[in-house]
């Protein structure tokens, strides 16, 4: 059982839309990433995902409407809705998924990445 310094950990990397692992919760993850332009439209079929702004301002669209966090503000994007991050500066993120979840969820492309433990 280790204390995590967040802010220590996003310093040790600097690549974006590729998260970390940092911690495990029962059959989840904690992850850390870093957001900047616009990802991909994704769902997730069988995962929740949880989005925590550490630093900056965070966008996502949905379908029926745009939800904007700033820092300290989270919100959790239900299995099954389809979603798109964009990010106009860089904002740090921790996410609480499952440990099945593919960042990219129902899509498949250059930006589908395996998260790496940090």
């Amino acid at each position: 059982m280790d204390v995590i310094n967040l802010e220590q950990k996003f310093g040790l990397f600097a690549e974006r839309w590729s998260p970390r692992i940092v911690a495990e919760l029962n059959e989840s993850f904690v992850k850390l990433a870093k957001l900047q332009g616009e990802f991909v439209w994704h769902q997730h079929e069988n995962e929740d995902e949880l989005f925590l702004v550490v630093k900056g301002r965070l966008l996502i669209k949905l379908r029926d409407r745009d939800v904007w966090l700033g820092e300290g503000e989270m919100v959790v994007i239900p299995r099954g809705v389809e979603h798109c991050p964009v990010a106009e500066e860089e904002v740090h993120v921790l996410l609480l998924e499952p440990k099945s979840t593919r960042n990219t969820g129902d899509v498949l492309n250059e930006r589908t990445v395996a998260a790496q433990w940090i």
